[in-house]
């Protein structure tokens, strides 16, 4: 099949379409067809080799961990799943490889039909992500820092849901579309502070900014990065699932109430372009550029 990997560290251009081994659904696992799969912004960071030190990895590295598609393997033990159905979902952390024409799915839900392929391709691991840091946040009044992007976008969402009044900072050109969804807007920077004023809560998904976002929410335990390594200097959680020591439990919990609110036209997956797998390098380009608004997601 084919498959989404870099062998080396470098630029995009180090990412190629490969053909590999089909995976198979082993127990409490099952495999997809896949129709979309999710581009994992924290993949460049990898590939690019500057967490070599603290995240090495094991060439060639495969991509993607979210996904969706039509179960064709259901593993030992699985139950109330059957060939046929659609579904989305997340891969092993350890294994990732989504970004192919089959993939291993170890957490998932069915795909709300409200939803794209597009979407479900893009959903879980925004999902994940963005339940994960809501669940160690007070509510009230929340801001996210870096709102337009594939997590802030979703968080943005989910803590309305959950019944915040959210803040979503951006570039101006993403204010209308952030109002869209429900939060209002400002633009993130120097005089952050002076915008936003006091908040109970800060999901960074932006990074670069701590020492304002302390004195936003008045208390770095108030504070939750996704994106800023600095975050302990700071006395700031750094929150990330990867298969590393201090990760997070995972926050699959959260894929099967986000397709119901879906359904009930509560949660839209923002796309902000699609690409085949034969041009993952214009996909890891494009993230790149911090000029995507939502979720990149690969097309098969």
């Amino acid at each position: 099949m084919k498959a989404v990997q870099f062998s080396q560290y470098g630029p995009p251009s180090v990412v190629h379409v490969a053909d590999v081994a089909e995976p198979h659904a082993g127990p409490g696992e099952i495999r997809i067809s896949v129709r979309a799969s999710g581009f994992s912004a924290g993949e460049t960071i990898i590939r690019s080799g500057a967490r070599k030190d603290t995240m090495p990895v094991t060439f060639p590295f495969r991509t993607g961990y979210d996904a969706a598609g039509v179960v064709d393997e259901v593993g030992d033990g699985v139950t109330g799943i059957a060939p046929g159905e659609h579904v989305f979902g997340m891969t092993d952390a350890n294994h990732r490889g989504a970004n192919a024409e089959y993939a291993v799915l170890v957490h998932w839900a069915a795909k709300p039909d409200a939803w794209s392929w597009a979407e479900a391709g893009g959903a879980a691991g925004a999902i994940e992500t963005a339940t994960r840091v809501l669940d160690q946040l007070p509510g009230g009044k929340i801001l996210v820092n870096g709102a337009a992007g594939g997590v802030g976008t979703v968080a943005v969402q989910l803590a309305i849901a959950r019944g915040a009044t959210v803040i979503g900072a951006a570039s101006p050109r993403n204010h209308d579309f952030l109002r869209s969804l429900g939060a209002e807007a400002t633009t993130y920077g120097p005089g952050l502070v002076d915008r936003v004023g006091s908040v109970d809560a800060v999901f960074d998904c932006a990074g670069g900014a701590l020492p304002d976002l302390i004195e936003i929410a008045g208390n770095p335990v108030r504070v939750v990065t996704i994106t800023d390594t600095t975050a302990p200097q700071h006395g700031v959680h750094f929150s990330h699932g990867a298969a590393l020591p201090r990760a997070d439990p995972l926050a699959v919990h959260g894929l099967a109430p986000a397709a119901k609110l879906a359904e009930g036209g509560r949660l839209r997956i923002p796309v902000a372009a699609t690409f085949p797998l034969s041009e993952a390098a214009a996909a890891h380009e494009l993230s790149e550029s911090r000029h995507a608004r939502g979720k990149i997601v690969y097309l098969n």
